[in-house]
């Protein structure tokens, strides 16, 4: 699997494609994630497409193995911060359209100082996921696992297991 095979599935795929794609993938270790990565979604029909996206989500921050900023932002501006995951709606992440979130990230800028992490909140681990060990990222006071597979050294593919929404959330992260 490559990128080129990644770009095929872009800008939409079904679940089991994505899944297939995913299981065929390479594990990778928690310490090559270390840096800063720029995210994508890939839209597989889940009720989190386009909502990332929409509200200027920028990617993820591994700064060693303990140390995760689990979403960064960008405001309109173009400022990349860290943003406390306690603050995401999640109750709402069906309920609300792409479009709405979209129009209210003018204000992202303004809410920026109440929205930023102080901490860290998220830590890597290895875990066996699909058959694999394979890095993950776990938020700190959320039920979500990122679970990360390689595309190739500068890319990965994540899939968020949500505790509450059976259906996995895919993404694509490049590093910076």
């Amino acid at each position: 699997m490559t990128a080129d095979d990644l770009a095929a599935l872009e800008p939409a795929c079904t679940p089991t494609a994505a899944l297939a794609f995913f299981d065929g993938l390479a594990a990778v270790e928690a310490r090559d994630l270390i840096g800063r990565w720029r995210g994508r979604e890939l839209a597989t029909g889940h009720p989190m497409d386009g909502l990332l996206a929409a509200s200027g989500w920028y990617g993820k921050q591994f700064d060693d193995i303990d140390h995760v900023h689990p979403l960064l932002f960008a405001t309109p501006a173009g400022e990349i911060f860290p943003v406390e995951p306690r603050w995401i709606p999640l109750g709402l992440i069906d309920k609300v359209p792409p479009a709405a979130v979209s129009r209210g990230r003018v204000v992202l800028g303004v809410l920026t100082p109440v929205l930023r992490a102080r901490k860290h909140r998220a830590r890597l681990r290895e875990v066996r996921d699909r058959g694999v060990v394979t890095a993950a990222m776990v938020y700190d006071h959320l039920p979500i696992i990122d679970v990360f597979r390689r595309v190739d050294d500068r890319t990965v593919l994540g899939v968020m297991d949500l505790r509450r929404i059976p259906r996995p959330y895919f993404f694509i992260l490049q590093r910076d």
